[in-house]
């Protein structure tokens, strides 16, 4: 008789466990196509309420989102439809938007943020914005079968990310979508797709990142520690016109009037970016702006690529050595055109910076992480940028 408690007990403690985040059995890094499975892969969730994913109350479950990994997305009710994480955040949650493109393989993204109740974010002029403690990002990346018709009627979705700011700092946590849900994952997974852009079918595997590859991105290292921090939340990736209630008003400002922004300068001294596609928009500007989301979270003194010497961020002199004029990079062999230097002004067809962005083997592409297809209108617009650059610059020889 004791014996069969001992085990009863060891059962029920391990359901808890696995159902609390403690199992991955829905996790795939094999690279190779998930099958959607005809029965959930991961545990139920218990009835009782034993854990803080349990819930039942329709709104923002924030005691989860601060203590617990949840197995499934809608168990930290951010959504008022749970099955759609594009749109109607549960409230205190809001959209937000970049004023340039964050390329990922042509996945439209929608974003959100949710602050604690009394709570907002504070400018910084140049770095990410702080956030209070309990606050949450969330990302949801959606393929297109055709990149010339977007909108959630005529996409795939793929995954939701969560940056949850607990009380020892951010994390990150990464869900899959499949048959209308989104399960936890831990060691990433690959999707197969195919999708049309300008007129051209492509095929690809999108791949979805592990915690780990997360960090790459999102990491810092500052006085001897790594950090998490957002990445797009910047003033200048931020200062555009959204519409809110049928009007057009600055998105920043409209924060700052809502309590959500503390320290908001006067809209003049905000620096500004823009779309990728807007013609009238200055060429220097559109490029650095693209640059700095893409690139510089890696390419900067606290990143992952700080060793490399390349500075892409969007205060730094685009004229200078550190920006990649008539830079050599240390530790790559110039692929099979032999190049040597990252920006020749005046010569894209010579420059590293253009050609890594066209490369896709896992060792030579730029970005590494997060892009499988060639970004054709980004190449397009760092080709027209660095043919405009005076060859008076550097001296590549």
């Amino acid at each position: 008789m004791k014996n069969r408690l001992t085990l009863i007990a060891i059962f029920s403690l391990t359901i808890l466990v696995t159902a609390c985040g403690g199992g991955d059995s829905q996790s795939s890094d094999n690279g190779q196509t998930p099958t959607p499975p005809t029965t959930p892969t991961v545990p139920t969730v218990p009835t009782t309420p034993t854990s803080l994913c349990v819930n039942t109350t329709g709104q923002v479950n924030w005691s989860a989102l601060m203590a617990e990994d949840c197995p499934e997305l809608s168990q930290y009710g951010l959504f008022i439809d749970p099955a759609n994480p594009t749109a109607q955040p549960q409230a205190p949650g809001f959209g937000y938007q970049l004023a340039t493109q964050l390329f990922s393989n042509y996945a439209s993204k929608y974003r959100f943020i949710y602050l604690p109740a009394g709570s907002s974010m504070q400018y910084q002029a140049q770095e990410a914005f702080e956030f209070p403690t309990g606050a949450v990002l969330v990302k949801t990346f959606a393929l297109p079968q055709d990149t010339a018709i977007t909108g959630i009627a005529n996409e795939t979705l793929i995954e939701t990310r969560l940056l949850i700011k607990r009380s020892q700092g951010w994390t990150s946590l990464v869900y899959q979508w499949q048959q209308g849900e989104a399960k936890l994952l831990t060691a990433g997974a690959s999707v197969h797709h195919t999708l049309i852009n300008q007129g051209q079918s492509q095929s690809f595997d999108y791949n979805i990142p592990s915690r780990a590859e997360c960090k790459i991105c999102h990491q810092i290292n500052q006085d001897n520690t790594s950090q998490i921090i957002p990445i797009g939340l910047k003033a200048h990736l931020l200062n555009r016109d959204i519409i809110d209630q049928g009007q057009s008003v600055n998105q920043l400002s409209l924060w700052a009037k809502q309590g959500k922004l503390e320290l908001l300068p006067e809209l003049s001294q905000v620096a500004k970016t823009y779309a990728i596609d807007n013609l009238q928009a200055d060429l220097t500007s559109r490029a650095k702006g693209y640059l700095d989301v893409n690139c510089a979270h890696c390419h900067s003194a606290k990143g992952y690529a700080s060793i490399s010497g390349l500075r892409l961020g969007f205060y730094i002199d685009h004229t200078s050595y550190q920006y990649g004029i008539c830079k050599q990079p240390p530790g790559w062999d110039g692929g099979a055109k032999g190049l040597d230097y990252d920006i020749v002004p005046g010569n894209a067809d010579h420059s590293i910076l253009l050609y890594r962005q066209t490369l896709s083997e896992p060792k030579d592409r730029m970005p590494p992480i997060g892009r499988n297809l060639e970004h054709q209108e980004g190449v397009e617009l760092i080709r027209l940028w660095i043919d405009s650059l005076a060859p008076s610059l550097g001296n590549c020889t």
